[in-house]
């Protein structure tokens, strides 16, 4: 088992902004989210990007993804490339994945909240109610998404790496933590209508997430009364390998812990992908303490449903090249249960077990986990 938190030897080399001056620069509040922080956040240029994603797990037993790309995620040197994914898991095993690469052209954002557009495909919202529509190929959805959480961000929502002189961002808003989603899409000739829980989040940054990055794990799920937010991110060697753990727990609709200083991430039962060849977990634990209170969320993996070298997604000459420089970036995507635990003075007062999604960002090379 490897367990890691907050901790480190190491002066600070990865740091969740959320000091007055912070909020103050970014024209953000501490914890009311404004509807423009959701629209178009940064100016296109190589190694910036920008994205806007939904999930959902749907009632007649589908998973669905949904992403908008300012540009394709292994290209983030690349000026302006709009991209639109939609990847479909079905209950008979099936999983469809479609990527509509379009001109740049055809791409509009509104920077004054949610509202992108590629070419006819479009993702807007308020921060309560969205629509997204997409269609590539024979697969088309149209998905109502309609807010259970109000809007929640860790803290400002900006992670800098690196000391304020040479500081680099990552950005993100889980604008809608949770909420009813209501879906059809479309498989060829088939129409299909499902109802399920929903979830919509944005990313932004201001250079390539391999320069900052080399690995996070991301889930999240509704499990009983309760919705789990979950991340931990690792830096890239030039950041000294630091850590941050990102929680978010509601119940009942109401945010009741979100403190990353009071959680412990851990791993176990750690293999290789056979085929990415990345250090996969099939347990991944947040152990959040608080006074006498205690939750446990744990994701156990039972399936592996996306698999992706990027560097097989790259054009040819690029493919080459990126193989020549040693680029091993890959992206995994998990199901399996959920389960949650309270504690109150030690005593386990509570279980919940529910299905749940997650995934495995990985842009480095394999290194063991830190004991």
């Amino acid at each position: 088992m490897t367990a890691s938190n907050m901790a480190t030897d190491r002066p600070c080399q990865v740091r969740l902004a959320d000091h007055p001056e912070d909020y103050r620069r970014l024209g953000i509040a501490p914890v009311e989210i404004a509807p423009f922080e959701d629209g178009l956040r940064i100016a296109d240029g190589r190694g910036t990007y920008e994205w806007w994603y939904f999930d959902a797990h749907l009632d007649d037993g589908a998973k669905l993804v949904v992403i908008f790309y300012t540009k394709p995620i292994t290209e983030p040197k690349s000026l302006l490339a709009p991209v639109i994914t939609i990847n479909l898991d079905l209950a008979d095993g099936r999983s469809i994945e479609k990527i509509l690469h379009a001109e740049p052209a055809s791409f509009q954002a509104s920077r004054e909240g949610c509202d992108i557009r590629i070419g006819e495909n479009r993702f807007v919202g308020d921060l309560h109610r969205y629509r997204i529509t997409a269609d590539i190929e024979d697969v088309s959805v149209d998905i109502e998404l309609v807010g259970e959480i109000r809007p929640w961000r860790p803290k400002s929502g900006h992670l800098y790496f690196g000391p304020p002189a040479k500081q680099h961002l990552f950005a993100w808003l889980p604008s809608v933590p949770q909420g009813r989603a209501t879906v059809t899409y479309r498989i060829g000739a088939q129409t299909h209508r499902a109802e399920g829980i929903g979830y919509h989040d944005h990313n932004w940054g201001d250079v390539p997430m391999t320069d900052l990055m080399h690995d996070w794990y991301w889930g999240r799920a509704k499990v009983g009364p309760y919705t789990v937010i979950a991340a931990y991110i690792t830096a890239s060697e030039a950041y000294g390998h630091a850590a941050q753990t990102v929680f978010m727990l509601a119940k009942d609709g109401a945010v009741i812990a979100d403190d990353d200083g009071k959680v412990t991430f851990t791993t176990d039962r750690v293999s290789t992908d056979a085929v990415t060849g990345k250090p996969v977990a099939d347990l991944t634990r947040y152990d959040y303490r608080d006074k006498d209170e205690r939750y446990v969320v744990t994701f156990e993996r039972e399936a592996t449903i996306l698999q992706a070298k990027f560097v097989d997604r790259l054009p040819l000459l690029k493919r080459f090249a990126a193989r020549l420089i040693g680029f091993d970036g890959a992206y995994l995507r998990f199901t399996g249960k959920l389960t949650l635990k309270r504690f109150v003075a030690d005593a386990l007062v509570e279980t919940v077990t529910e299905e749940a999604l997650w995934e495995l960002m990985y842009f480095g090379h394999a290194r063991p986990p830190a004991a």
